[in-house]
């Protein structure tokens, strides 16, 4: 009897432990939806995910604790955090809805898993609630125990997953291969092909030459703070994605001029008093 009270029981520092990081997940989930710079949302969820590992090594369960910060934070997370930096996704991106009525949609999708999870939580008998013990006792350890009920009792359904995984990493190879026809040109034909059509001879410049800006989709400044055309893909330039920042590359160039002949022109008086 006392070991099923045991079971139930909560220590003082669970209950600290789950009450501050509990605090700090709820934090960033929300910080998730109501930051306006994809960046920090990213960040944010970034966060909360590793929370959520504190949780599954508190509760024993090892092997999911190590793959929520290996797998999701890790490499899912950070995967998308670069790719929002490297785009340079705004917060006035974020106000442009591609398909009409998806934040209605979102909102009512949320609404549905909120009540069903709620629904589920309230029919859930906590008073029959074992724990991971007993799983984890029968076959020495957290991580044997999964590997026995993968292998043993889920190995179909195991299967069936990996096959659809590979299926689907196949299919995605198969339609974004393109079979090359000819020959690959070396870098001595292509630069010959661009001097005989009279382009641009030398390598593009790069997105951000003499710009205060890291982004694919801001053209880079030439030394008079006029915009580069062709630091910029061409896909973004047919989109009309491009940011131009030269307005105000040529107003700090002005204030810059204006400062400099102020500056000659005292130092021009000072010259002359001391003569």
């Amino acid at each position: 009897m006392s070991a099923n009270l045991a079971a139930y029981a909560t220590s003082t520092g669970e209950a600290f432990q789950f009450w501050v990081l509990g605090t700090v997940a709820v934090a960033g989930a929300l910080s998730t939806i109501l930051m306006r710079k994809a960046v920090h949302s990213a960040l944010s969820l970034a966060g909360t995910m590793i929370v959520l590992a504190v949780f599954y090594l508190a509760n024993g369960a090892y092997f999911l604790g190590i793959v929520q910060i290996v797998v999701y934070t890790g490499a899912i997370m950070m995967l998308f955090l670069f790719v929002v930096m490297l785009v340079g996704v705004t917060a006035a991106d974020s106000l442009k809805e591609t398909i009409k009525g998806q934040r209605w949609l979102a909102v009512a999708c949320g609404l549905g898993f909120g009540i069903l999870l709620a629904g589920g939580i309230g029919h859930a008998s906590l008073t029959e609630f074992a724990g991971l013990g007993t799983a984890n006792s029968a076959h020495g350890g957290n991580v044997e125990g999964l590997a026995a009920l993968i292998f043993t009792k889920y190995v179909f359904a195991f299967e069936i997953t990996g096959a659809l995984l590979i299926t689907a990493a196949v299919g995605a190879m198969v339609l974004t291969h393109r079979e090359r026809t000819e020959r690959a040109r070396t870098q001595r034909e292509l630069s010959e092909q661009r001097v005989r059509e009279g382009k641009h001879v030398p390598p593009l410049p790069a997105p951000g030459v003499y710009a205060r800006h890291n982004a694919v989709d801001v053209a880079g400044l030439l030394p008079d703070g006029t915009a580069s055309e062709l630091t910029v893909m061409q896909t973004l330039r047919k989109r009309g994605q491009i940011r131009d920042v030269s307005t105000e590359a040529m107003a700090d160039l002005k204030a810059l001029e204006q400062r400099s002949e102020e500056r000659l022109g005292r130092d021009r008086d000072e010259e002359e008093a001391t003569r």
